[in-house]
C-alpha cells in the first residue's frame, strides 16, 4: 500500500486481477518491507554499496601496503586491513603471506643460509 497506493484488499473485492497483483508484487523495490523480510540486510545492498565497498577496500589494502613498504626495518609492520563487513558474507582473517621457504621452494630456488633473504 505504501508504494502504489492501493489496498491489497481490492483483490479481494475484484477490483485487481491476479495478474495485475502479481505483477505489482514482483516489481516492488528493493528497498521496501517485502523485500527486507524476505532477504534480511542484503535488500539494501545493491550494486552501488557492493562497489563502494570494494573501492574502500582497495584503499585501505593500498594504506596498509604504503605503510608496510615505510615502516622502519625489524619494527612490527601494521596488521592488514579487514574488509568492508558485507551483509550474508562471513568475515575471516586473511591468510598470513608465504614464509621466505614457501616462496623458494615455490620457484625452486634453494633457501640461502640463515633461512632469511
Amino acid at each position: 500500500m505504501r508504494h502504489y497506493g492501493i489496498d491489497l484488499l481490492d483483490h479481494y473485492r475484484g477490483q485487481v486481477s491476479r495478474r495485475r497483483l502479481r505483477v505489482l508484487i514482483q516489481h516492488l523495490p528493493r528497498d521496501g518491507a517485502l523485500a527486507r523480510e524476505l532477504r534480511g540486510e542484503a535488500a539494501d545492498w545493491g550494486l552501488g554499496e557492493q562497489l563502494l565497498a570494494a573501492a574502500v577496500d582497495q584503499l585501505a589494502a593500498a594504506n596498509w601496503m604504503y605503510a608496510a613498504a615505510h615502516t622502519a626495518e625489524g619494527a612490527d609492520p601494521p596488521e592488514r586491513p579487514l574488509p568492508v563487513p558485507r551483509p550474508g558474507i562471513e568475515q575471516t582473517p586473511e591468510p598470513a603471506g608465504a614464509s621466505p621457504a614457501q616462496i623458494a621452494a615455490f620457484f625452486g630456488a634453494p633457501l640461502p643460509q640463515g633461512g632469511q633473504r
